[in-house]
């Protein structure tokens, strides 16, 4: 695969302002959203906490622990459970026939669309078997060797003979959404403006405006294209989706657009996060990054490990549509279930000493890509994305190791996680 632009190049026409919006950068913007994280307690200490104390509690994070969370602003008047343990967690999201996802649609929907995520049974169902097929083993196998390993390599030849760089800035931020525009079939000269409104559209929930603009946008832009993709198929995801079929029912424009514009935060974003969470922890513990390279059979082991570790999506949400007790907990017909799945991941009782990062611990399963109907569709590209990301940076950066000049990288946030900068520096 060739590319005509640069990253550098790319990024400086993605940032270059608008006519009418001069002065405004979209990354700009989202970084100081991150780095206004600094603030915000780290949630752990809080979740364990409240977990010794009782598995799921009742009351917004704001009347418990003093945090504002996006959850809570969501639910609005309703009375709100938090449901912390990891038996509690995979309990409800395991019975969608009592915890209902519908309430999606008016916080996400209003800006995706009507998507898979505010769908229950049976339009989830069916929907879901009607999308999957893009995202099976072996076509994540393809997009690995086809788009993921060159994209990471160019953007890694932009620095590799440097000796340093800020992995969250020059890599993970860009390479994922550079993934999806061209799994989409995008034309590389659209790129900047495509990650300008990707940028705009993921950190939606600071600047709402510039959110819905940008989803709007992105409907006007991608509209021609599936049409064009229905009538001349290519070897894309649009024309997958364009073309896929059942019981003689096809995706429509508005739900091919929906599921696409979803790719951008709950594809790409999370991606970015979940790599660069490994990374930290990786080189916050250099032996285990050592043996990871002496040994790339524990690759596996660190991508599972550092999700459970740092989920870069700490919980989700559901609504109770009958009455129900989870964890000893009354649960009413009509409440907002934050589903907290960070702190799932660190329950004790089913984790060994939870809060320290560890590749070779006992191998089970997180629940950080949820499971039940809603498991994550996007599960085999995190993971082929995280390895990849993982491989290419031992194989072309020998002597990975933090920065000893920059400030040790810290992870940030409450509803989403990851370093605002990860400085490193290698051998050349």
């Amino acid at each position: 695969m060739k590319f005509q632009m640069t990253p550098a190049e790319m990024l400086k026409a993605a940032r270059a302002p608008e006519p009418g919006d001069e002065g405004y950068d979209p990354f700009e913007a989202n970084d100081q959203a991150h780095l206004a994280q600094e603030g915000v307690p780290d949630p752990y200490p809080v979740f364990s906490e409240l977990l010794a104390k009782c598995p799921a509690h009742v009351g917004s994070m704001s009347e418990i622990a003093g945090a504002t969370t996006t959850s809570d602003l969501l639910a609005g008047e309703r009375q709100v459970v938090n449901v912390l343990s990891f038996d509690g967690v995979e309990a409800v999201l395991r019975d969608g026939a009592i915890f209902s996802s519908a309430g999606y649609a008016d916080s996400m929907g209003l800006v995706m669309g009507h998507t898979i995520l505010e769908m229950d049974e049976p339009e989830h169902g069916r929907y879901r078997k009607l999308i999957q097929q893009a995202f099976t083993r072996r076509e994540m196998e393809r997009w690995e060797r086809e788009i993921v390993i060159p994209v990471l390599d160019h953007y890694v030849d932009a620095f590799a003979e440097r000796g340093r760089a800020d992995l969250v800035a020059e890599l993970m931020f860009v390479f994922p959404m550079h993934v999806i525009a061209i799994a989409l079939g995008l034309p590389e000269t659209d790129l900047p403006a495509f990650y300008r409104r990707a940028v705009e559209i993921t950190n939606m929930a600071n600047e709402v405006e510039r959110g819905f603009a940008a989803s709007q946008w992105l409907y006007d832009y991608l509209e021609p294209v599936v049409e064009s993709r229905r009538a001349e198929p290519r070897d894309d995801l649009i024309s997958l989706l364009a073309h896929r079929e059942l019981e003689g029912t096809r995706l429509t424009n508005d739900e091919i657009i929906a599921f696409c514009r979803l790719l951008l935060p709950a594809g790409a974003e999370t991606t970015y996060r979940a790599a660069s969470n490994m990374m930290v922890g990786l080189l916050c513990n250099p032996d285990q990054l050592e043996a990871v390279n002496q040994d790339r059979s524990l690759m596996t082991a660190a991508v599972e490990e550092s999700l459970r570790w740092e989920t870069p999506l700490v919980g989700i949400g559901r609504t109770a549509i009958a009455d129900e007790v989870v964890d000893g907990v009354e649960i009413p017909a009509g409440a907002a279930v934050n589903i907290s799945l960070g702190c799932a991941n660190r329950d004790p009782s089913k984790f060994e000493d939870p809060d320290r990062f560890d590749i070779f611990r006992e191998s089970k399963s997180h629940i950080s890509f949820a499971t039940g109907p809603h498991l994550c569709l996007g599960i085999h590209l995190a993971r082929m994305e995280m390895r990849a990301t993982l491989t290419c940076l031992l194989d072309r950066l020998p002597g990975l190791r933090l920065d000893p000049e920059a400030e040790p990288p810290k992870i940030l946030g409450w509803g989403f996680r990851s370093p605002a900068a990860l400085h490193v520096v290698w051998d050349v």
